[in-house]
């Protein structure tokens, strides 16, 4: 597979001084995800850092050095400043963050904070498997009033199809026990995200999660491109599992009387239907304002590409001689900011593609032509957005001609 400095594929080519004369500008980074560690205590074997087609992971070191996050915290609190942003979202991830310890995400917390200064909110999240939450955690993450979200894959079955130790054992049990002390901390739960598989009964899949009252529920396609699809899909078939699965759930979620919690993936559509634009890289034409920064101090883009193919998150860049600046300057970086001229040419005729956006980034991937194609999961997102556009033009007609308000 071609790596990062491949310039046959798209965006590679892409002419960024053409974009800047023509009067576009980047959009500065609000989401720094840290690479705290870059080991698990997990072997998922979804799992898109470990078992795909990016191993990189092999080179990293295991704990993110004191003095590499005292780096990142200076290059945070620049570009901030550079760019006077007076929010930024600070995510601890993994591999598994919490191996890292309470001290070092201490360190890595108050760095960052310190760092920005009274000027700039570090709204600070970390998303970990559960299965280390435990009061000595939990008790830090108050202090530091840090959000936490949970990977959940449903009930024990469902779970443990996938979310389980190196030596065959699932970890339901000790997610569920480490969501029940989170659940003690109500303020601090982020929510749960949970990736699907078509063997799991989507309402039976929702309802279990909402056994544990997540204020926010986000569902995740299984990664795949072009060249490896996901599971259960097969290019250019017009059947849709994923979009028929969530479209079940949507009509649960959407069918009761009183909210029971927010389906990210269900309210950023509904948004975009109504004239909103998007807060997530699912669907929509927003920039992506995210940096990714590995346990050595590399400068990366979002994580999932490491599902395409090797190096394929890659920049070259590294805190210790580079700003977040010059990420923003990359034709990788670029094309995830100019909206829909991005987008591939069936993408651009297609009636719903503001909505849709072209479908996750990571989901694009075909050797030969890049990121340029439509999403794998195409004919599926087509499914459940059409269906939810359906849906909610019937609710709101209804309400306008005072028929039945629910």
């Amino acid at each position: 597979m071609a790596g990062w400095t491949n310039e046959r594929e798209w965006p590679m080519d892409l002419d960024v001084e053409g974009l800047l004369e023509e009067g576009w500008r980047p959009t500065p980074f609000r989401q720094f995800i840290l690479k705290i560690h870059s080991r698990c205590n997990l072997a998922c074997d979804y799992c898109y850092m470990y078992e795909m087609a990016d191993q990189g992971w092999r080179l990293q070191p295991r704990y993110m050095a004191p003095e590499t996050i005292d780096r990142i915290a200076r290059r945070i609190a620049e570009h901030a400043h550079t760019h006077g942003l007076a929010e930024i979202d600070l995510i601890l991830h993994g591999g598994e963050p919490l191996l890292a310890g309470p001290d070092l995400i201490r360190h890595a917390v108050t760095a960052v904070r310190s760092a920005a200064g009274a000027g700039v909110t570090v709204n600070t999240h970390v998303q970990t498997n559960g299965v280390l939450l435990d009061p000595e955690f939990l008790r830090l993450f108050d202090e530091l009033d840090i959000r936490v979200g949970v990977s959940l894959d449903g009930d024990e079955r469902g779970h443990d199809l996938h979310r389980r130790h190196a030596d065959g054992r699932g970890s339901h049990t000790e997610v569920r026990a480490g969501l029940r002390r989170l659940t003690a901390y109500r303020r601090l739960f982020g929510g749960l995200l949970s990736t699907i598989d078509l063997r799991n009964d989507p309402v039976a899949t929702y309802e279990a999660l909402l056994d544990f009252e997540p204020p926010a529920i986000d569902f995740l396609l299984p990664h795949g491109n072009w060249d490896e699809p996901p599971p259960g899909l097969l290019p250019h078939d017009p059947a849709t599992p994923y979009g028929d699965w969530l479209v079940a759930v949507f009509d649960r979620w959407y069918g009761v009387p009183v909210r029971e919690t927010r389906v990210r993936l269900f309210g950023e559509i509904i948004r975009l239907l109504l004239g909103a634009d998007s807060r997530t890289e699912s669907v929509g034409l927003s920039p992506v304002a995210m940096a990714v920064v590995e346990t050595d101090g590399s400068i990366e883009q979002v994580d999932t590409l490491k599902s395409a193919y090797e190096g394929a998150a890659a920049t070259g860049l590294h805190v210790t001689r580079d700003a977040f600046d010059a990420v923003l300057l990359l034709p990788s970086t670029a094309a995830r900011q100019i909206g829909g001229r991005a987008l591939s040419a069936r993408c651009g005729s297609c009636e719903i593609r503001r909505i849709c956006g072209g479908g996750l980034y990571a989901h694009r991937y075909r050797s030969g032509s890049g990121f340029a194609n439509p999403s794998v999961y195409c004919d599926d997102l087509i499914r459940l957005i059409t269906h939810i556009r359906t849906v909610v033009a019937r609710d709101l007609g209804d309400r306008l001609n005072g028929r039945g308000a629910r």
